[in-house]
This record gives C-alpha cells, structure tokens and sequence, in this order.
C-alpha cells in the first residue's frame, strides 16, 4: 500500500468511526480498530498530512479529529462499489412496495421505506406532469347534464375533474366527444396533448362544440403543469436524534425542508435513474443546508419521473443511505412501468 492509500485507509477509518461514535477520532483508536498494518506514530503523521489538505479537522475541546466536507466528498468519490442491501432486506421493499394500491399509495410506501431504512428525512417528487404522456382519458355521464373527466397518464397519475354543461346532453353525444377527446390526446406528452385538445372546438361538429368547449376548458385547466408540484416526506424527527450534527441551527434545517421550492431544487439535479447525485454540506446552494448531505436519484422507467432521496447530517452513513435510495427508486421504476 503506497503513501496515498494508506492516507485514504486512515480517512476511511476516521469516517467510519466518527458516522458509528460521533466522538473524534484518535490516532490511538484507528491502530486499535482497524487493522491498518502501521504504527501509531505512522497514522498520527498520515492525520497531519490529512489535516493540512483540509480532510479532517481539529475540533478545539478535543485531542481527536473529525472529517471536514472535503474529506467526506473524497470517501464518497471514492466508494468503489456501494454495499447493496442485503437479499432479504430487498425482498422486504420489494413485496411492501408491490403491496401498494396506487400511485399515491406506492410514494407514500417510498418515503417510509426511506426514512426506516436511513434513519434520516425521506422526500419524494409526485411525477413531473411535463414529462408524463396521456395514456386515456374517460368520460361519463353523471347526470344527463353533468359529466366526469378522468384523465390517466402513462407515470399512473390520476386527475379527475367534474364538467357542468348546463344543458341536458345525450349518451351518444358523449360517446362521440369522449372518442374525439381520446383522438386528441391518447400517446401525447402533456404539452401537446394540451395544445390538441386547444384546437377540438374549431374542428368538432357543430353539434358538439358546446360540449368540446366545456370538456376541453376543463381538460387544458388538467394538463397545464401545476406549479406547486407535490412532494411527500417523512421521517422529519430523525434530525432530531442529535441536535449537535447542526452546529449552526437544526431549526433552519428544518424550517428549509417545510419549504417545497428548497426540496424540489435538491431533487432537480436527480435526473437520471441509474445515478446517484450526493450534495455535502458546503455543496448545497441553499445556506440552510450546509449542515446536511443530500442523497437524490431519478425514479421511473425509460423517463425519469421524479426525483427521491434522504436528507440527513454530514455525519450519515454514505453507503447505506447511497444503497437504500438506489434499491427504492429502482423498484418504484418497476413498479410504475408494470402498470
């Protein structure tokens, strides 16, 4: 092992033991519990030289030293390979996910999962519409002047929306818009599908039109993208467990995590579904969170969906927390794409 390995060894074990003691780690300690093959005088150098390229710290009421930002971003960028879950925790998410009834219910599963499986704060991002394609849309007769609207999308979104028409209207009639309305809109992203639906009361039959007017307003109203774009979380109290990993303010932490816009912005780099992105302290723009490593991956098939991930202190647990998202996102891809 050349100089440059066991530097890292040393780092490695220093992350290791100060994410399982959050106590600062002694040169004395790694020689004990790591078989490192030095001696201690050899590791107190290594930690100096560590010291000095701003990868652990001295903090002053200790004899100890702790990792710095820069020191966790090296053990992640240097995680060869990630500890997957272990087979019979992977059955576990995967018949509690296949479990779930619907979408709703499938995210709602993810952000538990998430947040058990980390001990940190789970979020998950309800499936970008924009990115979503019309997979039908239903339309019934409530009463003879009322109909229902259900659109259904390929991300197994559902929007309902109820017409008044004003005018009694026959079943043939809604047959006829509910196949004009499907022509439209069937195998369309949102936003031309939107556009299509625009243009059916200039095309529809004269003796359709108030009807496209009506059902097509309503429809626009649906498939125009909602700003407040949706977002589950769950586990919050596990900041809590230890107030002194936010040395500047657990409060602002959590205060940020109430914010969507903050929490859709960690999410807007998950853009892939193969890779996960790590945000550490410093990293994150929001001032806020440079207390906290940010954990995010895309989730979906073929098309990302979403984002999801796990906020947590600097001091998480890096392959556990990379390795449960990683296996969540994967299953909620299959999940979503098997429906």
């Amino acid at each position: 092992m050349n100089a440059d390995e066991r530097r890292f060894a040393v780092l490695r074990a220093i992350v290791a033991d100060y994410v399982n003691t959050h106590e600062p780690v002694g040169s004395k300690m790694i020689v004990e519990r790591h078989n490192l093959g030095v001696s201690s005088a050899t590791v107190r150098n290594d930690m100096a030289v560590l010291e000095e390229d701003g990868l652990i710290a001295q903090p002053h009421t200790s004899a100890g030293r702790v990792p710095t930002d820069k020191g966790y971003r090296l053990f992640v960028d240097r995680l060869a390979q990630v500890k997957p879950l272990s087979g019979a925790e992977r059955r576990a998410v995967q018949a509690f996910l296949e479990g779930a009834v619907d979408l709703d219910d499938v995210l709602r599963r993810s952000v538990r999962l998430l947040a058990q499986l980390t001990r940190q704060v789970a979020v998950v991002q309800y499936p970008t519409l924009t990115r979503s394609t019309v997979r039908h849309c239903e339309i019934v007769a409530l009463t003879p002047a009322r109909l229902m609207v259900v659109l259904i999308t390929d991300s197994g979104r559902v929007e309902q929306r109820v017409v008044d028409l004003g005018d009694v209207v026959a079943d043939d009639t809604v047959a006829q818009v509910r196949q004009l309305v499907n022509g439209a809109l069937v195998g369309r992203p949102l936003a031309a599908a939107s556009a299509a639906v625009a243009e059916l009361p200039t095309t529809a039959p004269a003796e359709l039109r108030d009807v496209v007017i009506a059902v097509s307003t309503v429809l626009i109203e649906t498939l125009v993208e909602h700003p407040e774009e949706r977002l589950l979380l769950g586990g919050t109290a596990n900041l809590t467990r230890n107030v002194a990993d936010f040395p500047h303010s657990l409060r602002q932490v959590l205060e940020a995590l109430e914010e969507q816009v903050v929490v859709l912005r960690l999410l807007a780099s998950a853009q892939d579904p193969g890779t996960v992105t790590i945000r550490i302290g410093e990293e994150n723009e929001a001032e806020e969170m440079r207390d906290t490593s940010v954990v995010t991956i895309g989730y979906g098939g073929g098309t990302v969906l979403g984002g999801m991930g796990v906020v947590g202190p600097t001091r998480m647990d890096y392959p556990g927390s990379i390795a449960a998202v990683h296996a969540v996102a994967r299953y909620v891809g299959e999940i979503l794409a098997g429906r």
